[in-house]
């Protein structure tokens, strides 16, 4: 009889995860989970494949292989095993089993995780946390003055390959994809040329640049800088100055799926603090 109940449970929780709504999940993910724990662009990624794949699917856990992470998120070896590792230590996820055949884990929603970070994390973010919120809500391509704030914090160049942009033709772009979920929000914007915007496209930000380095378009120390740049941008460190007044909403054209820019004054060009100019 015990056991007829324990199923009849399990029945229903299954049941109830099935109608979970999706789109108040990723919304969820987006405007609590993320700042709340600080995930990086890698972290948000595997879990939300992860969570794809199990909860939204009506699965209590999940068994998984790394290399079936790697091809399903489009990670390499490194940068997978370690979201996996930061999300188990976050409380994102409880680890079931590990073995040589792969992991079990259960992907908890952002609604089951525990209200307070571990004492770490909350560290991390402490001082990013008390300045205020104002700006973590706000939509970066809404209006002129947004967009330009992000060009202007990238010092007119491109993000990922520190090409010199023309403040006629340039782009933002998203480092999480807006097929992935990505926002509009500052920490998820950077300046782009065209070329790197197009060729990126729902790649993540940290594989891209890889491809760049082997390419010959950032060298090794480049790149370093590049990769540290990406989780500072995450992590709220890179925060664009905004004036008090904001502009109306003044769309442009897009470009490669970012918004293109005119005639908007670019900042002086300096290199950034993690790499150097490249004409």
């Amino acid at each position: 009889m015990a056991a007829q109940s324990r199923s009849y449970n399990d029945w229903i929780k299954i049941m109830k995860i099935c109608k979970t709504n999706a789109v108040t999940i990723w919304k969820q993910i987006e405007d609590d989970l993320s700042p709340r724990l600080y995930l990086t662009v890698t972290e948000r990624v595997v879990y939300s494949h992860l969570l794809r794949h199990s909860r939204l699917e009506g699965k209590l856990r999940l068994r998984f292989s790394i290399l079936w992470l790697m091809r399903g998120a489009r990670l390499s070896a490194a940068p997978a095993r370690q979201a996996v590792r930061r999300l188990v230590a976050k409380g994102a996820l409880r680890l079931v089993e590990r073995t040589r055949a792969g992991h079990v884990v259960e992907v908890r929603l952002p609604d089951e995780i525990r209200a307070d970070p571990p004492d770490e994390i909350a560290a991390y973010g402490l001082s990013r946390q008390q300045r205020g919120s104002d700006i973590e809500q706000m939509d970066f391509l809404q209006t002129k003055t947004r967009r330009a704030a992000i060009h202007a914090r990238d010092r007119g160049l491109c993000f990922y390959c520190l090409r010199r942009l023309t403040p006629r033709v340039r782009c933002l772009d998203h480092v999480v994809p807006l097929a992935r979920l990505g926002r509009n929000s500052y920490r998820n914007l950077v300046s782009s040329c065209v070329e790197c915007n197009t060729q990126k496209g729902e790649t993540v930000a940290e594989d891209f640049l890889r491809g760049l380095y082997r390419d010959g378009r950032l060298t090794a120390i480049e790149l370093t800088g590049r990769l540290r740049a990406v989780e500072a941008l995450v992590a709220g460190k890179l925060r664009p100055a905004l004036h008090n007044q904001d502009a109306k909403d003044d769309r442009q054209p897009q470009c490669g799926g970012a918004e293109r820019i005119e005639a908007t004054a670019a900042a002086e060009a300096e290199p950034l603090s993690a790499g150097h100019s490249r004409g």
